[in-house]
């Protein structure tokens, strides 16, 4: 009974998680189908579609998976691209899938634990800026404008034409999302509170505001994706912009839903299931998406912990399409719009805002960086270039600690009985190198051979660094080489986990008899040879 009341009790969870995730999602799906261009369906078809793939196949059990800001926001740019053509912006979905799926089967899932975190912090902040620029027009009753730059200039017109009745009911939802108490969202979730109760008040006065429309009742038609030789190219770039944003987006989501349910997700899994259902959202005009960090928040919230719990959500979602859509074609775009309002404030990353003044400059110029190009440029731009700039300023923090030093042996190691020690101190010079030794560090040995020229011997002291690129190992090869054209002898001394790397290279000028592992050993050798040379 012990087995059985737990499989109640997990299935009971997952019933409730996977219902109140639903509920929050309604909302959400018609919203960001209608300010994706593509129509509040879409936004219905891709969250069934895709939360019941991805929960099926995907690599998070407890993951809910739909249309999400950041892959709205670049449908819609996508759609605009091509003209409107919903057969056009379907095929880009499709090799959206597909590249998801590939990164699935090359196994790259796990690369998005070394995005750094500035990286995505200015990202999701840029994506909640975006949210709330572009449904500041519908909050006023106004026509919305396609690009975030654009609603910006237009704020001035839109807020001199604003319809009162559209303003009252998107104040009124943005009333309720902000100030309803945590006891009663905990039963009945905000969103839905508003969704319902302005909808009500549009419908029982009368209002004279944009409505999402009709919504076409049960399952959606088939249709297959098209494009020609003109549009291929397009579309493929749209396609991997898809397909790298929704891989990006679902894996962060998987990584929060870690954290909180303390298990561990198979990435290249759930890079293959968003991939599969991304896919299937071409062939039936729905939105494309990925996990949804608000929604499997709440999932978790609520009780689910399995797979069941983002099939629940599916199937609820289907329940409204095929018996609620003449209810959900009253819906005033300006409580979408409230609603959509909330969830780009809640995107922000308030955990770093609130450290800008004391945050080190070099993460926070990264995040404002990534911040500027998202809102501005694109959001692939503005992750690639946010990774770089992170990469570049560790290159210069790594060479910044190297440090490079040519000194004749230490005291403690010249101590020589009788007389001499002045003849073999000026026959050896030690080049020491500490740190990282790299293609960023690399040239700076070979600024030190003029400070070798005249020694008889020249000891390469490597035993400090911790790695060695081939960028490194050519430097090396090269310094060795102008030194031997000197008739300066030559040992190099490397810790035990790089001598083989070095071994396996077969340099010329780097041969394994002039390798050490041991930086005593190597420093006798080097007097034995100077005192057999003065001998």
């Amino acid at each position: 009974m012990g087995d059985l009341g737990k499989a109640f009790g997990r299935l009971r969870g997952d019933f409730f998680g996977g219902l109140t995730a639903g509920v929050v999602a309604l909302p959400l799906a018609l919203a960001f189908g209608v300010a994706s261009g593509a129509g509040a369906a879409a936004g219905l078809y891709g969250a069934i579609v895709l939360g019941l793939v991805a929960a099926l196949c995907g690599g998070t059990r407890v993951q809910i998976s739909g249309p999400t800001g950041p892959m709205t926001v670049v449908f819609a740019s996508a759609l605009l691209a091509v003209g409107g053509d919903i057969g056009l912006a379907m095929a880009a979905v499709l090799v959206g899938g597909l590249v998801q799926i590939a990164l699935g089967l090359l196994r790259a899932g796990g690369m998005v634990r070394f995005i750094p975190y500035p990286v995505v912090s200015g990202f999701m902040s840029g994506v909640g800026v975006i949210i709330v620029l572009l449904q500041t027009a519908p909050l006023l009753g106004a026509t919305p404008q396609p690009s975030p730059l654009g609603a910006a200039l237009a704020l001035p017109e839109v807020i001199a034409a604003f319809n009162g009745q559209a303003l009252l009911l998107g104040f009124l939802t943005l009333l309720v999302v902000f100030r309803m108490p945590m006891a009663v969202s905990r039963i009945v979730p905000a969103p839905l509170v508003a969704l319902i109760s302005m909808t009500a008040l549009s419908v029982a006065a009368g209002f004279s505001v944009p409505v999402i429309g009709d919504i076409p009742a049960g399952l959606p038609d088939l249709m297959l994706p098209s494009v020609s030789l003109e549009t291929w190219t397009t579309v493929l770039v749209l396609g991997i912009t898809l397909g790298m944003l929704g891989a990006i987006d679902s894996l962060l989501t998987s990584l929060v839903a870690d954290s909180i349910t303390r298990t561990r997700h198979q990435s290249n899994r759930e890079l293959i299931g968003q991939g599969l259902g991304n896919l299937l959202c071409a062939f039936v005009g729905g939105l494309p998406g990925a996990g949804a960090t608000m929604r499997t928040v709440v999932n978790i919230k609520s009780g689910g912990r399995g797979r069941a719990s983002g099939v629940m959500h599916s199937l609820f979602l289907l329940a409204l399409l095929l018996g609620l859509g003449p209810l959900a074609s009253e819906i005033p775009l300006a409580v979408l719009a409230g609603i959509l309002i909330k969830v780009g404030i809640d995107i922000l990353d308030y955990r770093l805002l609130r450290l800008l003044r004391t945050a080190p400059r070099t993460d926070v110029a990264v995040m404002l960086a990534v911040f500027v190009l998202t809102v501005l440029v694109d959001l692939i731009v503005a992750v690639g270039v946010g990774v770089v700039l992170s990469m570049a300023l560790i290159i210069h923090q790594l060479v910044r600690q190297a440090r490079f030093n040519v000194r004749p042996l230490p005291h403690a190691e010249r101590v020589l009985e009788g007389d001499g020690g002045a003849d073999l101190e000026s026959g050896i010079r030690v080049i020491e190198i500490d740190g990282a030794f790299f293609f960023g560090s690399a040239s700076q040995l070979l600024d030190r051979v003029d400070q070798v020229i005249g020694t008889r011997i020249a000891l390469f002291d490597c035993s400090r660094v911790p790695f060695m690129d081939l960028s490194a190992q050519f430097a090396l090869e090269e310094m060795i080489e102008r030194l031997r054209a000197q008739d300066i002898e030559t040992l190099v001394v490397v810790p035990t986990a790089i001598l083989p790397q070095l071994q396996r290279l077969r340099a010329p000028c780097l041969p394994v008899a002039i390798l050490r592992d041991d930086l005593p050993s190597a420093l006798a050798e080097a007097r034995q040879r100077v005192a057999a040379q003065a001998g």
